[in-house]
């Protein structure tokens, strides 16, 4: 799998995604920067990561969402390639409209970092199919942003359509039905707040995020 991570001005959590992409495909990750205007040939599975693009300044994602690249990574979405986004990533994905709702201010208007449980809600996604029967993960949170919103339809739709994905245990920031992480209608645009990219070494205090690009990589 030849996998491809976006960075934006101010990006912080780019490198993170890689390396962890480098260690569960054993090939090396493209870095691409957001004035790019397509993404390379043979791309199989791009990350949008973490980190307070543009200085997390106006609405977050926001500006991230119109940068060049951003245009040829919705295209190709809508054909199929699969995406992820972490955190930053996932406001990003909400502002193009690839996944709904939209991300505010936490509930408790506090910064969260923490480890955090999280439950399986979709085992059967192509972001979540390497977990098998467990049902329950730690993966680590950093947000101001992660209050995950949409309206009551939005919300129903998505519990019954199977494309809430992640809900957390003990929700940190006020998000809608403690949603934690959602899919596209296609099942190959994943968005959550929590960062699997940081859950992949023992030393980062658990490694419940590999399986995530374990599932990925298995998809093909």
């Amino acid at each position: 799998m030849r996998s491809a991570v976006i960075t934006f001005p101010a990006s912080n959590c780019d490198r993170d995604a890689a390396v962890a992409l480098e260690q569960i495909t054993g090939r090396k990750t493209e870095m691409i920067w957001h004035r790019e205007t397509t993404l390379p040939a043979g791309i199989d599975f791009v990350v949008l990561p973490g980190g307070f693009s543009y200085g997390d300044y106006l609405r977050c994602g926001a500006m991230a969402a119109r940068s060049p690249i951003v245009e040829d990574i919705v295209k190709k979405a809508k054909g199929g390639l699969p995406v992820a986004g972490f955190c930053n990533g996932f406001q990003i994905l909400c502002e193009t409209g690839l996944l709904p709702g939209a991300l505010m201010r936490n509930a408790s208007l506090k910064f969260v970092c923490k480890p955090q449980s999280l439950n399986i809600t979709n085992g059967a996604s192509r972001f979540t199919s390497a977990y098998k029967d467990q049902k329950d993960v730690t993966i680590p949170v950093a947000h101001h942003d992660g209050n995950y919103f949409a309206d009551k339809q939005t919300l129903d739709m998505l519990e019954k359509s199977g494309r809430v994905v992640f809900k957390y245990n003990g929700n940190p920031n006020g998000s809608a039905r403690d949603i934690a992480g959602i899919c596209n209608e296609g099942g190959n645009v994943l968005g959550m707040m929590p960062h699997p990219e940081r859950a992949v070494d023992p030393m980062h205090g658990g490694t419940d995020g590999i399986n995530l690009f374990k599932s990925v990589l298995e998809s093909f």
